[in-house]
């Protein structure tokens, strides 16, 4: 997943830059991928003040939604660059696994000197050596990717620590270290932590540090508020998954008292989320990802973030509008109507352990451990592959 989040359009990459090739597992096939970064591509972001209307001048639908959110594709690998240059970046077990799959990436070499360090060589104990191949490959690619995108890097932090507030904050701390040997400065990262409890409060130690994380499975109004309290960067929802939940599933009050008030319980819990974190000022940017069609993204407009699949930034980047048809497009989301949302008693609490096990339903439960169980998945995926290729030739 990209994740496009730089504050100014002066950040983009100039035009000067080369053009790279990067195979990638589509399918039982690869197919080789061009990196093209233009300048010309339009900055994309959220707009700081309430507009119902658009300016004159815009020609496309993404040019129109783009003055309210920031549009965000939603995998940096993807075989049109040249409309979509990726502006930040995710690395994660399941970049690895595509990077590992295939002899001729671009990403290739980083892993091969991850299995070259000789740090990691020496550890005698085989999981401790796998451990510290698979952060040094993290770190590789990440440094990598910081050298090719103006934005911030996004690490995925090792799902099988969710439930170890200090086990991910030392992980945190240990990738820190190894993008500070490869002069990748702290400003440029993010940390991918699950928002289990352990996992929000390891975000607020973090940043009570000055460490940016970005929280991701939040799939419940508490797991957002607690994780807005604890002062993350980013704070991820997952829109069309909770909506599938819903849809196959019942007994959830959350879910429930959305559909009874005639809202997306998907939709909705943005929308929620996005007026408490305004409506009492913190800090944190609200991403919404998994988002199914354009009409989801409309519903969306003045979010931080909207993770967008290919196929909807190509229909937007494809539709003209008319004069008439720019105004159209709304502003759903501000900081004006945040002031408006009106919270119950309990949805206002100082969030803790028990607090946030109470108020999370059998939906957020069951997709975060989806969520966490296939991150772990792709984790020791990654692990036995590098074990299988380690040593690398010539090593």
């Amino acid at each position: 997943m990209s994740l496009s989040l730089q504050s100014s359009p002066s950040s983009f990459l100039s035009s000067s830059l080369p053009k790279l090739r990067l195979g990638f597992a589509n399918g039982c096939s690869s197919s080789s991928l061009l990196f093209k970064f233009n300048a010309s591509f339009p900055a994309i972001r959220a707009s700081s003040g309430f507009s119902s209307s658009l300016d004159t001048g815009l020609r496309t639908e993404l040019d129109a939604v783009s003055t309210f959110s920031e549009i965000v594709p939603d995998t940096v690998i993807f075989d049109d660059f040249e409309k979509f240059p990726p502006t930040a970046a995710t690395v994660s077990s399941s970049l690895l696994l595509g990077i590992l799959s295939l002899p001729d990436t671009i990403f290739r070499n980083a892993v091969d000197m991850a299995l070259a360090d000789s740090t990691c060589s020496r550890l005698d104990n085989p999981e401790l050596r796998l451990s510290c191949f698979f952060n040094k490959a993290l770190v590789n690619v990440g440094g990598d990717l910081a050298k090719l995108v103006p934005g911030r890097v996004s690490t995925e932090v090792d799902a099988r620590l969710a439930y170890d507030t200090h086990g991910i904050i030392r992980r945190v701390h240990d990738l820190l270290k190894l993008y500070n040997e490869i002069d990748v400065p702290p400003e440029r990262l993010l940390f991918k932590i699950p928002s289990t409890w352990q996992g929000i409060e390891a975000s607020r130690l973090l940043e009570s540090e000055g460490i940016q994380t970005h929280l991701t499975f939040v799939c419940s109004f508490a797991q957002a508020a607690a994780a807005a309290q604890a002062g993350a960067s980013v704070i991820q929802i997952f829109v069309g998954r909770v909506r599938d939940w819903a849809r196959n599933h019942s007994g959830d009050p959350e879910i429930e008292a959305a559909i009874q008030r005639g809202e997306d319980p998907g939709l909705g819990l943005v929308t929620k989320a996005y007026n408490y974190i305004h409506k009492y000022g913190h800090k944190s940017k609200l991403m919404a990802a998994a988002v199914r069609n354009k009409q989801d993204l409309f519903s969306l407009l003045g979010v931080d973030y909207i993770i967008a699949p290919l196929k909807i930034l190509l229909s937007l980047k494809e539709s003209i509008t008319t004069p008439d048809e720019k105004y159209s497009y709304v502003r759903r989301l501000s900081p004006q109507s945040a002031a408006s949302h009106n919270f119950t008693a309990e949805e206002l609490t100082k969030w803790d352990q028990l607090s946030l096990a109470s108020a999370m339903g059998p939906a957020s439960m069951q997709l975060l451990a989806a969520g966490l169980e296939g991150y772990v998945n792709q984790a020791n995926r990654v692990e036995e592959l590098l074990d299988k290729i380690w040593p690398p030739p010539n090593v």
